[in-house]
């Protein structure tokens, strides 16, 4: 009898045709426009000095002294870059983990059992249901709604939730569409999640980046919640903050995540100690990484000027430009992404393949984040603004052409 494998993921997964043409392009050594580069190490290799990680080689990492909750030293001082922020937080109150990505996982299996149900948001980063689905944990999306911004629909949010539902999972700001929390959303997702007894899950690893808020006139944005405005403060829900060095230090291969427990007592003391069980379990975050998170952290300010300059720079040239054109930049907030609108001359997967094969140029298509209609192709920000500008030209060609 063969082994049986779990049917926890598709394992059968079949390749498309996308990546089956990008694969022989790449085999002929075509050259391509790669417009959806996202380590910033790769897309910055001069902003990051050779010596930047020389604290991972501390001699005192020879000692292995095992925390489940992390490093004191460490939680001290992503607390003080919190502070920094203008935001203050109990180092006491984190919870270190290698990764965003281990942080959901620990997540779901402390509030979940098999079955149980998770909302995220859609359009999303796909890797959510994935995780979800590792864990023996039911999906739901709730739609984030275009309106000339992207907002929270909150009757199709509380229609989402069912007796199974545990936990609801807010991306601020979104991944890919840049768009933040507003206040007034963020309180009634904490409003219905101390009705329903739910726990908030909010992923603001790319929280630093903000741009100009091109809708004010929607309510002020909620940049963070690690720390809430009084008004919100007092909702009695359960939340729980991530983010981690991927983004804050543009540094996703040294593997350091943290969550944030935050909500009223005793609850938060309840769940912190039971996460830090989970932790303790795993032990994953290593101990030169943990030593070396305040150095580390005092080159921030450097790195982030550097990312956000890049980042700047790519969205003056989208707009510029887009401007007057038949492609639509809608509006970004923040993070590391822009989505572009396409007129529906083909397909979105046409247009895809026709921008991969006959323009040589790689670019995500909406359906990738489970945009609700087409078309939407998405790019990178840290993209090399040259090769940005010429991806544009060949993207504006190709509209016109048809």
């Amino acid at each position: 009898m063969p082994v049986q494998f779990s049917s926890r993921l598709p394992w059968q997964g079949l390749t498309n045709r996308f990546t089956q043409q990008l694969l022989a392009l790449r085999e002929r050594g075509v050259p391509l426009l790669d417009l959806v580069v996202s380590n910033p190490t790769r897309a910055l290799p001069s902003l990051y000095p050779d010596s930047l990680l020389e604290p991972l080689s501390s001699p005192e990492a020879l000692r292995y002294e095992p925390s489940p909750q992390g490093a004191r030293s460490a939680r001290q001082a992503i607390a003080d870059y919190y502070h920094r922020r203008g935001l203050h937080i109990d180092p006491d109150h984190l919870v270190l983990c290698a990764s965003t990505s281990e942080a959901y996982s620990w997540l779901f299996q402390l509030l979940c059992n098999p079955g149980d149900v998770v909302l995220f948001p859609e359009p999303s980063y796909p890797l959510l249901p994935f995780l979800a689905n590792l864990s023996s944990v039911a999906v739901q999306p709730y739609p984030l709604r275009f309106d000339g911004r992207f907002h929270l629909s909150v009757p199709e949010l509380a229609a989402a939730c069912s007796d199974r539902t545990r936990a609801l999972v807010s991306v601020s700001p979104n991944n890919p569409t840049g768009s933040y929390l507003r206040q007034h959303e963020a309180e009634r997702m904490l409003s219905l999640c101390a009705e329903r007894d739910l726990a908030l899950v909010v992923d603001e690893v790319f929280s630093d980046y903000a741009f100009a808020d091109p809708c004010p006139q929607e309510g002020p944005r909620l940049l963070s919640c690690a720390e809430l405005p009084s008004s919100l403060a007092q909702i009695p829900a359960l939340r729980f903050v991530l983010s981690g060095f991927s983004k804050v230090l543009g540094l996703p291969q040294v593997k350091l995540g943290w969550i944030l427990v935050a909500g009223p007592e005793p609850l938060r003391s309840d769940a912190q100690a039971r996460l830090e069980l989970i932790a303790d379990t795993f032990l994953s975050v290593g101990t030169p990484i943990q030593l070396a998170v305040p150095q580390l952290l005092s080159a921030r300010d450097h790195l982030f000027s550097g990312i956000q300059r890049r980042i700047s720079d790519s969205l003056t040239i989208l707009q510029t430009q887009l401007a007057g054109s038949a492609v639509t930049l809608l509006p970004v907030e923040g993070g590391w992404y822009a989505v572009l609108r396409l007129p529906q001359l083909v397909s979105e997967e046409e247009w895809l393949l026709r921008l991969l094969t006959e323009d040589h140029m790689i670019v995500h298509p909406g359906y990738f984040f489970d945009f609700p209609d087409e078309a939407y192709v998405v790019v990178s920000l840290l993209s090399d603004p040259a090769d940005l500008s010429e991806g544009i030209r060949r993207l504006l060609a190709k509209v016109e052409s048809l």
